[in-house]
Protein backbone atom coordinates (compact mmCIF):
# COMPACT_ATOMS: atom_id res chain seq x y z
CA UNK A 1 0.00 0.00 0.00
CA UNK A 2 1.25 3.61 -0.76
CA UNK A 3 0.82 5.89 2.12
CA UNK A 4 1.50 9.49 2.13
CA UNK A 5 2.67 11.80 4.98
CA UNK A 6 2.43 15.76 4.55
CA UNK A 7 2.02 19.22 6.34
CA UNK A 8 -1.40 20.57 6.67
CA UNK A 9 -0.46 24.21 6.60
CA UNK A 10 3.26 26.12 6.81
CA UNK A 11 5.50 23.12 7.67
CA UNK A 12 7.15 23.21 11.16
CA UNK A 13 4.06 20.58 11.77
CA UNK A 14 6.25 17.54 13.43
CA UNK A 15 6.20 15.50 10.48
CA UNK A 16 9.41 14.27 11.49
CA UNK A 17 8.05 12.27 14.62
CA UNK A 18 5.74 11.02 12.48
CA UNK A 19 7.04 9.83 9.64
CA UNK A 20 9.87 8.29 11.59
CA UNK A 21 6.96 6.03 13.14
CA UNK A 22 5.39 5.00 9.90
CA UNK A 23 8.95 3.99 8.50
CA UNK A 24 9.51 1.79 11.00
CA UNK A 25 6.43 -0.34 9.50
CA UNK A 26 7.51 0.84 5.62
CA UNK A 27 9.41 -1.34 3.33
CA UNK A 28 9.92 2.17 0.91
CA UNK A 29 10.39 5.36 2.23
CA UNK A 30 10.35 8.18 -0.44
CA UNK A 31 11.26 11.85 -0.62
CA UNK A 32 9.00 13.11 -3.53
CA UNK A 33 9.72 16.69 -3.75
CA UNK A 34 12.08 19.94 -2.71
CA UNK A 35 15.44 19.81 -1.07
CA UNK A 36 17.38 21.02 2.08
CA UNK A 37 15.30 24.17 2.76
CA UNK A 38 13.76 22.53 5.04
CA UNK A 39 14.21 19.48 7.57
CA UNK A 40 12.45 17.14 9.87
CA UNK A 41 13.71 16.70 13.37
CA UNK A 42 13.64 13.20 14.83
CA UNK A 43 14.60 11.62 18.28
CA UNK A 44 15.32 8.00 18.85
CA UNK A 45 17.52 5.33 20.49
CA UNK A 46 20.70 6.76 18.16
CA UNK A 47 19.59 10.76 19.55
CA UNK A 48 18.42 13.90 17.40
CA UNK A 49 18.73 14.19 14.25
CA UNK A 50 17.68 17.08 12.15
CA UNK A 51 17.32 15.61 8.27
CA UNK A 52 17.17 17.67 5.56
CA UNK A 53 17.29 15.82 2.50
CA UNK A 54 17.59 12.30 3.63
CA UNK A 55 14.16 10.09 3.86
CA UNK A 56 13.47 9.64 7.44
CA UNK A 57 13.69 6.20 6.97
CA UNK A 58 17.46 6.12 6.97
CA UNK A 59 17.42 4.63 10.60
CA UNK A 60 15.75 1.19 10.37
CA UNK A 61 18.19 -1.41 7.98
CA UNK A 62 14.79 -3.34 6.67
CA UNK A 63 13.33 -0.15 4.76
CA UNK A 64 14.76 0.76 1.31
CA UNK A 65 15.21 4.96 1.33
CA UNK A 66 14.22 6.76 -1.94
CA UNK A 67 15.44 10.42 -3.46
CA UNK A 68 12.62 11.21 -6.06
CA UNK A 69 12.68 12.48 -9.59
CA UNK A 70 10.80 15.41 -8.05
CA UNK A 71 13.88 16.32 -5.30
CA UNK A 72 16.11 18.66 -5.44
CA UNK A 73 19.46 17.16 -5.04
CA UNK A 74 21.66 18.58 -3.16
CA UNK A 75 24.69 15.53 -3.50
CA UNK A 76 27.20 17.20 -0.85
CA UNK A 77 24.81 17.96 2.00
CA UNK A 78 23.18 13.98 0.92
CA UNK A 79 26.71 13.02 1.61
CA UNK A 80 27.35 14.62 4.36
CA UNK A 81 23.64 13.56 6.21
CA UNK A 82 24.62 10.00 5.59
CA UNK A 83 28.30 10.63 7.24
CA UNK A 84 26.69 12.05 10.12
CA UNK A 85 24.15 9.74 11.00
CA UNK A 86 26.44 6.63 10.11
CA UNK A 87 29.05 8.98 12.49
CA UNK A 88 26.83 8.68 15.20
CA UNK A 89 25.86 4.71 15.71
CA UNK A 90 23.23 4.53 12.66
CA UNK A 91 23.84 1.69 10.37
CA UNK A 92 24.61 2.90 6.79
CA UNK A 93 21.07 3.46 5.44
CA UNK A 94 19.91 1.69 2.17
CA UNK A 95 19.34 4.45 -0.41
CA UNK A 96 18.18 4.79 -4.20
CA UNK A 97 18.52 7.96 -6.04
CA UNK A 98 16.49 8.21 -9.20
CA UNK A 99 18.78 9.16 -12.23
CA UNK A 100 16.05 11.17 -13.24
CA UNK A 101 16.16 13.44 -10.01
CA UNK A 102 18.05 16.98 -10.74
CA UNK A 103 21.34 18.52 -8.83
CA UNK A 104 21.41 21.70 -7.12
CA UNK A 105 24.99 23.30 -7.88
CA UNK A 106 26.94 25.58 -6.13
CA UNK A 107 25.54 28.61 -8.69
CA UNK A 108 21.90 27.67 -7.71
CA UNK A 109 22.80 28.70 -3.88
CA UNK A 110 24.66 31.82 -4.70
CA UNK A 111 21.82 32.96 -7.11
CA UNK A 112 19.17 32.57 -4.17
CA UNK A 113 21.82 34.60 -1.91
CA UNK A 114 22.39 37.47 -3.86
CA UNK A 115 19.11 37.52 -4.99
CA UNK A 116 17.59 37.90 -1.75
CA UNK A 117 20.34 40.44 -0.96
CA UNK A 118 18.99 42.64 -4.28
CA UNK A 119 15.58 42.66 -2.88
CA UNK A 120 16.38 43.41 0.39
CA UNK A 121 13.69 44.63 2.69
CA UNK A 122 11.35 42.50 0.00
CA UNK A 123 12.91 39.37 0.16
CA UNK A 124 10.81 36.17 -0.13
CA UNK A 125 12.59 34.84 3.46
CA UNK A 126 14.47 32.07 1.29
CA UNK A 127 16.62 29.53 3.66
CA UNK A 128 19.18 30.68 0.50
CA UNK A 129 19.47 26.88 -0.20
CA UNK A 130 19.52 27.39 -3.63
CA UNK A 131 15.58 26.16 -4.34
CA UNK A 132 13.99 28.96 -6.32
CA UNK A 133 17.21 29.02 -8.75
CA UNK A 134 17.33 25.30 -9.28
CA UNK A 135 13.45 25.08 -10.23
CA UNK A 136 13.56 27.86 -12.59
CA UNK A 137 16.64 26.16 -14.28
CA UNK A 138 14.70 22.78 -14.61
CA UNK A 139 12.06 24.05 -15.76
CA UNK A 140 13.89 26.16 -18.50
CA UNK A 141 15.10 23.07 -19.19
CA UNK A 142 19.22 23.69 -18.60
CA UNK A 143 19.15 21.55 -15.43
CA UNK A 144 21.53 18.93 -14.83
CA UNK A 145 19.98 15.55 -14.55
CA UNK A 146 21.84 12.76 -12.18
CA UNK A 147 21.79 10.75 -15.46
CA UNK A 148 23.50 13.10 -17.34
CA UNK A 149 26.84 13.59 -14.98
CA UNK A 150 27.37 10.18 -16.74
CA UNK A 151 27.98 11.78 -20.13
CA UNK A 152 30.33 14.12 -20.91
CA UNK A 153 29.31 14.96 -24.05
CA UNK A 154 26.01 16.23 -22.82
CA UNK A 155 27.86 17.88 -19.87
CA UNK A 156 30.17 19.80 -21.95
CA UNK A 157 27.42 21.44 -24.11
CA UNK A 158 25.52 22.52 -21.30
CA UNK A 159 27.90 23.70 -19.14
CA UNK A 160 28.68 26.39 -22.28
CA UNK A 161 25.15 27.48 -22.24
CA UNK A 162 25.01 28.08 -18.58
CA UNK A 163 27.61 30.02 -18.38
CA UNK A 164 26.86 32.54 -20.81
CA UNK A 165 23.68 32.76 -19.86
CA UNK A 166 24.74 32.60 -16.00
CA UNK A 167 27.35 35.10 -16.78
CA UNK A 168 25.10 37.58 -18.47
CA UNK A 169 23.17 38.30 -14.50
CA UNK A 170 26.58 37.62 -12.87
CA UNK A 171 28.37 40.62 -14.12
CA UNK A 172 25.61 43.20 -14.95
CA UNK A 173 23.22 42.58 -12.70
CA UNK A 174 24.72 41.42 -9.28
CA UNK A 175 28.42 42.06 -10.14
CA UNK A 176 29.34 38.91 -8.36
CA UNK A 177 32.81 36.63 -9.98
CA UNK A 178 32.49 34.73 -13.41
CA UNK A 179 31.44 30.77 -13.62
CA UNK A 180 34.09 29.29 -15.41
CA UNK A 181 33.65 26.09 -17.66
CA UNK A 182 36.57 24.10 -15.81
CA UNK A 183 35.08 24.69 -12.64
CA UNK A 184 31.56 23.66 -13.23
CA UNK A 185 33.20 19.97 -14.81
CA UNK A 186 34.81 19.82 -11.69
CA UNK A 187 32.27 19.89 -9.45
CA UNK A 188 30.07 17.99 -11.94
CA UNK A 189 32.76 14.99 -11.87
CA UNK A 190 32.62 14.88 -8.40
CA UNK A 191 29.27 15.11 -7.90
CA UNK A 192 29.05 11.78 -10.21
CA UNK A 193 32.07 10.24 -8.39
CA UNK A 194 30.02 11.13 -4.57
CA UNK A 195 26.32 9.81 -5.84
CA UNK A 196 27.32 6.65 -8.40
CA UNK A 197 27.02 3.79 -6.25
CA UNK A 198 23.43 4.95 -5.29
CA UNK A 199 21.66 5.92 -8.65
CA UNK A 200 19.24 3.58 -10.52
CA UNK A 201 15.30 3.55 -12.03
CA UNK A 202 13.70 4.73 -9.03
CA UNK A 203 10.90 4.75 -10.37
CA UNK A 204 11.02 1.22 -12.21
CA UNK A 205 11.93 0.24 -8.94
CA UNK A 206 8.71 1.57 -6.70
CA UNK A 207 6.34 0.69 -9.74
CA UNK A 208 7.21 -2.96 -8.93
CA UNK A 209 7.02 -2.68 -5.53
CA UNK A 210 3.52 -1.46 -5.77
CA UNK A 211 2.93 -4.74 -7.77
CA UNK A 212 4.55 -6.94 -5.20
CA UNK A 213 2.43 -5.03 -2.37
CA UNK A 214 5.28 -3.25 -0.60
CA UNK A 215 4.27 -0.74 2.20
CA UNK A 216 5.87 2.54 0.24
CA UNK A 217 5.73 5.52 2.80
CA UNK A 218 5.74 8.99 0.32
CA UNK A 219 7.13 12.09 2.64
CA UNK A 220 6.95 15.65 2.26
CA UNK A 221 8.33 18.53 2.63
CA UNK A 222 7.00 22.06 3.87
CA UNK A 223 3.32 22.19 3.90
CA UNK A 224 0.16 23.19 2.01
CA UNK A 225 0.40 27.17 2.54
CA UNK A 226 3.81 26.85 1.27
CA UNK A 227 2.83 25.33 -2.40
CA UNK A 228 3.82 26.88 -5.54
CA UNK A 229 0.24 26.80 -6.61
CA UNK A 230 -2.34 26.38 -3.65
CA UNK A 231 -0.30 28.15 -0.98
CA UNK A 232 0.28 31.76 -0.19
CA UNK A 233 2.12 33.00 -2.93
CA UNK A 234 4.69 34.29 -3.60
CA UNK A 235 5.93 33.43 -0.40
CA UNK A 236 6.08 29.48 -1.03
CA UNK A 237 8.61 27.20 -1.94
CA UNK A 238 9.64 26.23 -5.64
CA UNK A 239 7.62 22.77 -5.77
CA UNK A 240 4.12 21.58 -4.80
CA UNK A 241 4.11 20.41 -1.28
CA UNK A 242 0.93 18.11 -2.05
CA UNK A 243 -0.01 14.49 -1.72
CA UNK A 244 -0.96 14.94 -5.59
CA UNK A 245 2.88 15.50 -6.31
CA UNK A 246 4.10 12.59 -4.77
CA UNK A 247 2.89 10.21 -7.88
CA UNK A 248 4.76 12.77 -10.21
CA UNK A 249 8.22 13.30 -7.70
CA UNK A 250 8.28 9.53 -7.50
CA UNK A 251 6.56 8.11 -10.48
CA UNK A 252 3.82 5.57 -9.20
CA UNK A 253 0.81 6.09 -10.92
CA UNK A 254 -2.04 8.21 -8.84
CA UNK A 255 -4.07 5.94 -8.12
CA UNK A 256 -1.71 3.78 -5.90
CA UNK A 257 -1.95 6.67 -2.95
CA UNK A 258 -4.51 5.09 -0.89
CA UNK A 259 -4.06 6.79 2.58
CA UNK A 260 -2.93 10.24 3.24
CA UNK A 261 -1.87 11.40 6.41
CA UNK A 262 -2.09 15.43 7.34
CA UNK A 263 0.23 16.61 10.08
CA UNK A 264 -1.68 19.69 12.01
CA UNK A 265 0.47 21.38 14.81
CA UNK A 266 -2.39 22.26 18.16
CA UNK A 267 -0.82 25.35 17.21
CA UNK A 268 0.52 27.74 14.20
CA UNK A 269 4.47 28.23 13.86
CA UNK A 270 6.30 29.16 10.62
CA UNK A 271 9.50 30.18 8.86
CA UNK A 272 10.11 33.07 6.67
CA UNK A 273 7.95 35.67 5.52
CA UNK A 274 3.93 35.22 4.24
CA UNK A 275 0.93 36.01 5.20
CA UNK A 276 -0.15 34.17 8.83
CA UNK A 277 -3.43 35.74 9.89
CA UNK A 278 -3.20 33.82 14.05
CA UNK A 279 -0.11 35.07 14.56
CA UNK A 280 0.87 36.63 17.67
CA UNK A 281 3.65 38.67 19.19
CA UNK A 282 6.08 39.56 22.49
CA UNK A 283 5.69 37.45 25.71
CA UNK A 284 2.92 35.69 24.34
CA UNK A 285 4.29 34.48 21.16
CA UNK A 286 7.86 33.85 23.22
CA UNK A 287 6.73 31.70 26.18
CA UNK A 288 4.50 29.58 23.02
CA UNK A 289 8.06 29.32 21.36
CA UNK A 290 9.71 28.09 24.16
CA UNK A 291 7.26 25.50 25.03
CA UNK A 292 6.83 24.23 21.74
CA UNK A 293 8.87 21.52 19.67
CA UNK A 294 11.52 19.91 21.13
CA UNK A 295 13.33 22.81 23.02
CA UNK A 296 11.35 25.72 21.48
CA UNK A 297 10.21 26.51 17.98
CA UNK A 298 13.36 27.33 15.94
CA UNK A 299 13.78 26.34 12.35
CA UNK A 300 15.54 22.88 12.01
CA UNK A 301 17.44 23.91 8.54
CA UNK A 302 17.94 27.68 10.07
CA UNK A 303 17.56 27.85 13.43
CA UNK A 304 15.64 30.98 13.14
CA UNK A 305 13.19 31.36 15.77
CA UNK A 306 9.82 30.40 14.23
CA UNK A 307 6.40 33.03 13.91
CA UNK A 308 4.24 31.43 16.22
CA UNK A 309 0.18 32.03 16.35
CA UNK A 310 -2.96 30.08 17.88
CA UNK A 311 -4.49 27.08 15.71
CA UNK A 312 -5.50 28.41 12.54
CA UNK A 313 -8.53 25.64 11.73
CA UNK A 314 -9.86 27.97 8.52
CA UNK A 315 -6.29 27.36 7.25
CA UNK A 316 -5.75 23.84 8.65
CA UNK A 317 -9.24 22.53 6.89
CA UNK A 318 -7.98 24.48 3.56
CA UNK A 319 -4.79 22.45 4.07
CA UNK A 320 -6.33 19.00 4.25
CA UNK A 321 -8.41 19.47 1.45
CA UNK A 322 -6.01 20.15 -0.41
CA UNK A 323 -3.96 17.73 0.21
CA UNK A 324 -6.85 15.08 0.05
CA UNK A 325 -6.07 14.06 3.24
CA UNK A 326 -8.22 10.99 4.54
CA UNK A 327 -6.52 11.50 8.39
CA UNK A 328 -5.02 14.16 10.52
CA UNK A 329 -1.83 13.64 13.44
CA UNK A 330 -2.65 16.54 15.87
CA UNK A 331 1.09 17.05 17.08
CA UNK A 332 2.64 18.95 20.09
CA UNK A 333 -0.83 18.96 22.06
CA UNK A 334 1.49 18.76 24.94
CA UNK A 335 2.70 22.35 24.58
CA UNK A 336 -0.45 23.67 25.36
CA UNK A 337 -0.87 22.29 29.08
CA UNK A 338 0.26 25.87 30.75
CA UNK A 339 -2.75 27.89 29.33
CA UNK A 340 -5.85 28.88 31.24
CA UNK A 341 -7.58 29.33 28.02
CA UNK A 342 -6.93 28.58 24.35
CA UNK A 343 -7.89 30.23 21.58
CA UNK A 344 -8.49 28.74 18.36
CA UNK A 345 -9.18 30.71 14.96
CA UNK A 346 -12.38 29.52 13.68
CA UNK A 347 -12.72 32.17 10.81
CA UNK A 348 -11.64 35.38 8.92
CA UNK A 349 -12.86 38.58 9.01
CA UNK A 350 -12.16 40.33 5.63
CA UNK A 351 -13.71 43.84 4.57
CA UNK A 352 -16.82 43.25 7.71
CA UNK A 353 -17.74 40.00 6.24
CA UNK A 354 -16.74 36.66 8.07
CA UNK A 355 -15.60 33.49 6.40
CA UNK A 356 -14.68 30.19 6.80
CA UNK A 357 -13.15 29.51 3.54
CA UNK A 358 -9.20 30.33 3.02
CA UNK A 359 -9.04 33.41 0.55
CA UNK A 360 -6.08 33.86 -2.17
CA UNK A 361 -3.54 36.26 -0.54
CA UNK A 362 -4.78 39.53 -1.91
CA UNK A 363 -7.93 39.01 0.15
CA UNK A 364 -5.76 37.06 2.95
CA UNK A 365 -3.79 40.52 3.64
CA UNK A 366 -6.97 41.82 4.82
CA UNK A 367 -8.27 38.90 7.01
CA UNK A 368 -8.23 39.55 10.58
CA UNK A 369 -8.92 36.24 12.94
CA UNK A 370 -12.19 34.87 14.32
CA UNK A 371 -11.43 33.38 17.50
CA UNK A 372 -13.25 30.82 19.91
CA UNK A 373 -11.51 30.30 23.32
CA UNK A 374 -11.95 26.91 24.72
CA UNK A 375 -10.91 26.23 28.50
CA UNK A 376 -7.42 24.44 29.27
CA UNK A 377 -6.61 21.34 30.87
CA UNK A 378 -3.68 23.05 32.76
CA UNK A 379 -1.72 19.88 33.23
CA UNK A 380 1.43 17.98 31.87
CA UNK A 381 -0.39 14.94 29.28
CA UNK A 382 3.38 13.36 28.54
CA UNK A 383 3.53 10.30 28.98
CA UNK A 384 -0.24 9.36 29.00
CA UNK A 385 -0.45 6.63 26.25
CA UNK A 386 -4.76 5.96 25.28
CA UNK A 387 -7.08 8.90 24.72
CA UNK A 388 -9.71 7.91 27.64
CA UNK A 389 -6.65 9.46 30.08
CA UNK A 390 -6.16 12.70 28.92
CA UNK A 391 -8.02 15.39 30.60
CA UNK A 392 -11.29 16.17 29.96
CA UNK A 393 -11.03 19.73 28.62
CA UNK A 394 -8.32 18.21 26.31
CA UNK A 395 -10.58 15.64 25.19
CA UNK A 396 -12.52 18.74 23.86
CA UNK A 397 -10.28 20.68 22.63
CA UNK A 398 -9.28 17.96 20.48
CA UNK A 399 -12.88 16.66 19.17
CA UNK A 400 -13.72 20.86 18.84
CA UNK A 401 -10.61 20.69 15.99
CA UNK A 402 -11.82 17.74 14.22
CA UNK A 403 -14.62 19.39 13.57
CA UNK A 404 -13.42 21.93 12.35
CA UNK A 405 -10.87 20.48 10.13
CA UNK A 406 -13.90 18.09 9.00
CA UNK A 407 -11.15 15.03 8.94
CA UNK A 408 -10.86 12.44 11.63
CA UNK A 409 -7.93 12.91 13.80
CA UNK A 410 -6.30 9.58 14.30
CA UNK A 411 -3.39 9.53 16.15
CA UNK A 412 -2.39 13.01 19.23
CA UNK A 413 1.34 13.66 19.94
CA UNK A 414 1.71 14.61 23.22
CA UNK A 415 5.60 14.74 23.42
CA UNK A 416 8.98 14.99 21.65
CA UNK A 417 9.88 10.90 22.16
CA UNK A 418 8.41 8.57 19.13
CA UNK A 419 6.70 6.47 21.60
CA UNK A 420 5.07 9.64 22.31
CA UNK A 421 1.94 9.24 20.30
CA UNK A 422 -1.81 7.99 21.08
CA UNK A 423 -3.81 6.01 18.71
CA UNK A 424 -7.35 7.67 18.76
CA UNK A 425 -9.73 5.07 17.47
Amino acid sequence: MVRAIVGACWGDEGKGKMTDMLAENSDIVVRFQGGSNAGHTIINQYGKFALHTLPSGVFYQHTTCVIGNGVALDIPRMMKEIDEIVGRGVPKPHILVSDRAQVVMPYHVLFDTYEEERLAGKSFGSTRSGIAPFYSDKYAKIGFQVSELFDDEILGEKVKRICTLKNVMLEHLYHKPLLTEEGLMETLHEYRDKIAPYVGDAAAFLQQAVKEGKNILLEGQLGSLKDTDFGIYPMVTSSSTLAGYGAIGSGIPPYEIKSILAVVKSYSSAVGAGEFVSEIFGDEANELRMRGGDGGEFGATTGRPRRMGWLDTVAARYGCRMQGATEVALSVLDALGYLDEIPICVGYEIDGVVTRDFPTTAKLKKAKPVYEVLPGWKQDIRGIRTYEELPENCRRYIEFVEKELEVPITMVSNGPGRSDIIIRK
